[in-house]
């Protein structure tokens, strides 16, 4: 691993463009570096719908990085910084894999810079507000049964979704209340969407805390509670510079999930990229149905910052999953139409996109080329990626067709034009990104959109969070399903961030631990160095 200096100093930074914090990971500046360059190009990593533990979305944004920098091109991979949730839960680190990772990969995954630990003090520092003042007189009339702002915490406890606070003599007053994962707090999306730190503390004034008794919305500005929160993210604000294994720039900023939030790195973190690299690679969360379209619908526009191409990542272990126990003919049927889903999606988005199919040793060879043909019938170039095993040199073809894709440069078209009616900003995804037939409301989404204090959603984005694992709201319909329709259950606007949030069918905001965590197998070695972590 080389010194972050040579990182930075390979991308043309002073040293007053960045912050050392050790010998391996740096805080660049708020500002793009200014210079003559044109902007750099941005590619849209996206998925097919995976399985439990992915399709290898990072391995391959890391490998192309690699492959793009052997190529002479200069490339810069933005990534999320991971949850500690899904780290000690069932998908594991999110800093990629053999050797295509990010280094140092036990500190990108078990903290970094502390940027989601600052996320989750800001977020808190509110909630303690908001009952500080209840038990002060509430001078606000805030009514503590309307109370919508959470707590959060960054690991994954179900036994935290629905609690009671405030019990016990002096600590009151008593209400219901409630935990979310750091990741799907306003807060972390407000980081993200931010284009600086006035634009923080305005954003983080704007957050919705709850209503008074006569029914008014009430703000964080009312409690005097933006500027410090701000000064909790006065670090945090600013990306972070790491490297991959093969020492190829890379950046780690924000860390919204895909399903609950738009799922990509934030504003600051590209625009820095794009004022240093030729091409910048963007991961998007989960499939093209939620990160990548959050990332053209809701995340893009405002900043300017429009995709040239897209790359779509499957694998065949990934398609197999959507037809478990099947054979024959049907092992991958289901899941090369869902891969087709996906292209549809990128096509409808108006990106030109190259699928990167992740090899894996005991792949099939007819499986291989039932997934060529695929792509030919579709008319997209598909190339391997042996990123994983190979870094960027498994990367070379895809990097090459990427490059092409890029060149051709097509503009992204969104689904929808933020002036539509919310419902109809919705049906737009539903129809086009998952191949639905609508949207149903229940009652007190209903309710919720028809009340009249919502200035927040009108001209604005649709956040949609639903499962990652079907193209549905429903988890267990795997691979193309068509003639269904998604039940919006709750319907609250992000005012911070800047849009609504419509919940599809049973999605939870607090992830629970699976039966064996991976918990159990990480540890500390007798050097200090953590184990099990990858």
């Amino acid at each position: 691993m080389r010194p972050i200096a040579e990182i930075a100093d390979g991308l043309g930074l002073g040293r007053d463009d960045y912050d050392l914090f050790g010998p391996s990971v740096a805080k660049v500046a708020l500002r793009p570096r200014s210079g003559a360059r044109p902007p750099g190009k941005i590619v849209l990593v996206t998925g097919m719908t995976p399985s439990g533990h992915g399709v290898g979305k990072t391995v391959t944004t890391l490998s192309l990085g690699e492959a793009l920098t052997r190529r002479g091109r200069g490339a810069i991979a933005c990534l999320r910084q991971p949850s500690l949730g899904p780290v000690f839960g069932i998908k594991g680190g999110g800093a990629g894999g053999g050797r295509a990772t990010v280094e140092p990969l036990a500190e990108v995954n078990l903290g970094l810079t502390g940027d989601i630990d600052a996320v989750t003090n800001a977020h808190n520092l509110l909630a303690a507000l908001i009952d500080n003042h209840l038990h002060h007189g509430n001078a606000l009339g805030l009514d503590p049964g309307r109370v919508s702002w959470s707590r959060v915490l960054d690991l994954e406890d179900r036994a935290l979704r629905e609690i009671e606070i405030g019990r016990g003599a002096g600590n009151g007053p008593v209400r219901p209340a409630s935990f979310m994962i750091t990741p799907a707090s306003e807060i972390m999306a407000i980081l993200g969407v931010a284009s600086g730190p006035e634009d923080l503390v305005e954003r983080l004034g704007r957050v919705r805390i709850g209503h008074d008794r006569a029914g008014r919305a009430i703000a964080a500005d009312a409690l005097g509670a933006g500027p410090a929160m701000a000064a909790i993210l006065r670090h945090a604000i600013r990306p972070n510079l790491l490297q991959s294994a093969e020492g190829s720039p890379v950046l780690v900023h924000g860390g919204p999930f895909g399903n609950l939030s738009y799922g990509t790195t934030t504003r600051l973190s590209v625009e820095f990229a794009r004022s240093v690299a030729d091409i910048v690679l963007v991961e998007a969360g989960f499939g093209s149905d939620l990160g990548a379209e959050k990332f053209v619908d809701l995340f893009a526009p405002p900043a300017g910052l429009e995709p040239s191409a897209a790359v779509l990542v499957a694998s065949v272990p990934g398609l197999l999953a959507h037809a478990p126990g099947a054979a024959g003919s049907a092992r991958l049927g289901a899941g090369l139409d869902n891969l087709e889903h996906h292209v549809h999606n990128l096509r409808a988005f108006g990106l030109d996109p190259v699928v990167a199919l992740n090899r894996f040793p005991d792949d099939d060879a007819g499986d291989l080329t039932a997934v060529r043909e695929r792509c030919a019938q579709l008319g997209v170039r598909v190339e391997p990626n042996r990123g994983f095993s190979d870094g960027g040199a498994g990367a070379l073809s895809l990097a090459e067709a990427v490059e092409a894709a890029v060149a051709r440069g097509t503009p992204a078209r969104p689904l929808y034009t933020w002036d539509q009616p919310v419902a109809a900003k919705i049906e737009a995804v539903v129809r086009t990104a998952y191949g639905g037939d609508g949207a149903d409301w229940a009652r007190d989404a209903a309710d919720a959109l028809a009340t009249p204090d919502w200035p927040e959603v009108v001209g604005a984005p649709v956040c949609l969070a639903k499962t990652p694992l079907s193209l549905t709201d429903d988890p267990k319909r795997l691979g193309r399903p068509t003639g269904f329709r998604v039940t919006v259950r709750r319907f609250v606007p992000a005012a911070g961030a800047g849009y609504g949030i419509a919940y599809l069918g049973d999605i939870q905001t607090m992830p629970g631990l699976p039966h064996d965590p991976r918990a159990a197998h990480i540890g500390l070695g007798p050097d200090g160095v953590p184990t099990g972590v990858a």
